[in-house]
């Protein structure tokens, strides 16, 4: 049985132009792959890792394939190897790089391999070259095929969303990410004596606080609201829009949670969707470590299960079918976090 593979090339050490056509003629050549379409090379700047990188040429090639996945991946680092590629640190500048972007619906996720790739939907100088050989292959996570992926890093409002559990740290790497990027940055605003009287009676309180949420979060990103007044501007939040119908799960009772979504979906199309979520995760216990390090005293009361229950609805919203690209990052390390979710930030440029 065959498989279309899609494959993103990449090298900026040596003879860019030289390696990337040897990388392909090695895919030729093997007995177990077709070379169906090779796109142009495009010069990119580098993304992440040390300063002072030179330029990547870029590209992508369509293979079909007897391998498997895994069998793939193998081969792929053996013509790395090959070309004199050699592995240091991560974002390191390398004479050639093959990614295994799709293969055909497949979705895996090992300590080895993660298809599609885990930042394909979000980059550039990735979405430009598959775009040209497989416009219509679709990204099985999202359910958008290669060119809306990258229609949408041409057309959406350069908006990016934070959302996460209670404590996750969304504010704080908002707050970085602006600082670093001069981005127009929207933060939720917490009324305390609403929450304090939330939190001690959640039964009877959640209906008014869940929809007090909606109408700010629906006012704060509405298509007509300053934040969107300077074109191009890229534009940060704290939360996300649709987060509200994951929280409303959590505490609503199920006969009201129905009705809270229509409202939900009604106001939903008055708003800026985002380009791109990033979406914050850490350990449970780290999480109800760090909501009690904060000293809210509403807040003491929240138990780690509750804090899970928050996590795992965010995620399912976040992984529901036309949410658009996601960026799953887990912020036990924050430098670690801020790296990958800069990176993603100027990878759409």
């Amino acid at each position: 049985m065959f498989f279309f593979c899609l494959i993103g090339l990449g090298s900026n050490l040596g003879n860019r132009e030289l390696l990337l056509n040897q990388a392909v003629e090695c895919l030729r050549v093997h007995p177990q792959m077709r070379v169906v379409g090779k796109s142009s090379w495009r010069e990119t700047s580098p993304i992440g890792g040390p300063s002072q990188q030179s330029p990547y040429l870029n590209g992508a090639a369509l293979l079909e394939t007897s391998l498997s996945p895994e069998e793939m991946l193998v081969a792929l680092q053996e013509i790395e190897t090959q070309l004199g590629r050699t592995r240091r640190q991560r974002w390191d500048a390398r004479t050639i790089d093959l990614d295994i972007l799709l293969y055909d619906q497949r979705v895996l996720d090992t300590p080895t391999l993660v298809v599609p790739h885990p930042r394909m939907a979000w980059r550039r100088f990735v979405l430009e070259p598959a775009a040209e050989i497989a416009g219509s292959m679709l990204h099985p996570t999202t359910g958008w095929t290669v060119s809306r992926l990258l229609e949408n890093l041409d057309t959406a409002s350069p908006y990016v969303a934070i959302t996460g559990s209670i404590g996750v740290g969304k504010t704080q790497l908002a707050a970085r990410l602006a600082e670093e990027t001069g981005a127009n940055l929207i933060v939720e605003q917490l009324d305390q004596p609403r929450l304090e009287a939330f939190y001690a009676e959640p039964s009877g309180q959640a209906w008014d606080m869940e929809l007090e949420f909606l109408q700010q979060r629906t006012a704060l990103l509405s298509s007509d609201s300053d934040c969107w007044i300077e074109p191009g501007q890229l534009v940060l939040s704290d939360f996300w829009y649709d987060q509200s119908p994951a929280f409303a799960s959590v505490w609503l009772p199920r006969e009201k949670q129905e009705a809270f979504r229509d409202l939900w979906q009604r106001s939903r199309s008055r708003v800026v969707r985002p380009k791109l979520i990033v979406l914050l995760e850490c350990e449970a216990d780290e999480l109800h470590r760090r909501v009690a390090r904060r000293g809210r005293p509403f807040e003491r009361g929240l138990s780690k299960e509750q804090l899970q229950r928050i996590a795992l609805a965010i995620a399912q919203q976040a992984t529901a079918p036309d949410e658009g690209p996601l960026l799953r990052l887990n912020n036990d390390d924050t430098e670690v976090a801020f790296a990958e979710a800069l990176a993603a930030i100027k990878a759409m440029r």
